[in-house]
């Protein structure tokens, strides 16, 4: 494996295409015509790891809330006005450009340089329109394929997505929506920031779950892509949500406002899950999960990494009222940052030990290198080609997404 900005550990050594495009066209549109022959070359050595241990996961559960939100969030949609997923692209202000992360990837691109070398910004999650909608008209949302990174930001201390246009005859743009929690009335609504690390992000349907770790008990916040707002550029960078009749986000043209909450419980005896970082399972309808803990470190969680599953009630992307888990596993590994699963098989990423490691749905792992500085992973399913796991770098000076074929990590 290489890597064309190897950097230390995340953490100081670390406890911290249209329909009848070809796909080729696709592929020249992102710059990177040319890498999808690499993908299929010598890919790094896999050795074998420890087994997880399935265990009964009917001591975890969610407990979800579509409704809190309802009447504030629609007046602020009337007040506030209201923008599509289109339209925030067709107002992208910022440039992707090619970017090597690593000698295996099919696709690669680096954010603009106010991201990249941004000290109080950190991109972790990401999830895609293949994700939201899966492979029909070539996974596009509100005829739009793109993807989605979220951050956190440390100043003020709040939370946005970066939504990157990914067609060819589209700018290689993206723009910035802000993540904000309504308040006030639903006569004279107002928003807050989400000062969260969103260390996870899964989007199915219309409805963008952000993992939550900083909560008591933890769990997820709910956001809908399809009720996007606009709001004033003007004002200082300190104002956020009403004044007087104009609505302020640090500057921001467009939030999002949650819609839900999902909190998570366990039985009395259980340790209470760390939701540090999330993605979907379009097969069997899930959201997964992982935590970040440590082997010896005091400012995280150590002991036992867990992973659980939770699935979809039927006919939606929503959960149930309430809803057990249908599967957990015990994981013999630490410093995960990024969790991923499709049909059952599953990927862990673990940013200390730059190690990406696959299970099959039984014996052993199977450890892969990967990069520094790694978070989340999506996955992506393609009718035309090879499905891909997408993934990200957080490193400042080098804040690259790339993706590779899942074939060659499985």
């Amino acid at each position: 494996m290489s890597a064309l900005h190897p950097t230390p550990s995340a953490v100081p050594d670390e406890p911290r295409a249209h329909r009848g495009f070809d796909r080729r066209t696709l592929l020249r549109g992102a710059g990177l015509l040319g890498a999808l022959g690499a993908a299929g070359g010598a890919l790094a050595p896999a050795r074998a790891a420890p087994t997880p241990t399935v265990v009964d996961p009917a001591a975890f559960r969610l407990t979800a809330d579509y409704t809190e939100y309802t009447a504030r969030v629609e007046a602020l949609l009337e007040q506030a006005g209201r923008a599509s997923v289109s339209q925030v692209m067709d107002d992208a202000n910022h440039e992707r450009t090619p970017a090597t992360v690593i000698d295996t990837q099919v696709h690669g691109f680096r954010f603009a340089t106010s991201d990249e070398n941004d000290p109080d910004a950190f991109p972790q999650g990401i999830a895609t329109s293949r994700d939201a909608v899966g492979t029909a008209g070539d996974g596009r949302y509100d005829g739009r394929q793109v993807i989605a990174v979220s951050f956190y930001n440390n100043s003020p201390k709040s939370s946005r997505i970066n939504l990157i246009d990914w067609d060819a005859n589209h700018p290689d743009a993206y723009r910035r929506i802000l993540l904000v929690e309504p308040t006030g009335t639903a006569e004279e609504p107002s928003f807050q920031d989400v000062p969260i690390h969103a260390g996870g992000i899964a989007w199915y349907g219309d409805l963008l779950y952000v993992a939550d770790s900083a909560a008591t008990p933890g769990g997820l916040r709910v956001f809908d892509m399809s009720r996007i707002l606009t709001t004033d550029t003007g004002g200082t960078k300190d104002q956020i949500g009403r004044v007087g009749e104009t609505f302020y986000a640090h500057n921001y043209a467009y939030v999002l406002p949650q819609v839900g909450t999902v909190a998570s419980e366990v039985d009395a005896g259980t340790e209470p899950l760390v939701w540090s970082t999330v993605s979907l399972d379009r097969v069997t309808r899930s959201i997964v999960m992982t935590e970040y803990r440590c082997e010896d470190c005091e400012e995280y969680p150590t002991g036992t990494t867990r992973a659980v599953r939770f699935d979809f009630q039927e006919g939606g992307p929503t959960f149930a009222d309430t809803t057990t888990a249908s599967e957990a596993l015990e994981v013999p590994l630490h410093y995960l940052n990024g969790v991923g699963s499709h049909n059952g098989r599953w990927w862990f990423n673990s940013s200390r030990h730059k190690t990406l490691d696959h299970w099959p749905g039984e014996g052993a792992l199977t450890t892969y290198p990967w990069v520094s500085w790694g978070q989340s992973l999506s996955y992506w399913e393609d009718e035309d080609g090879p499905d891909l796991l997408w993934s990200l770098t957080e490193g400042e000076g080098f804040r690259a997404v790339f993706a590779v074929r899942q074939d060659g990590y499985s």
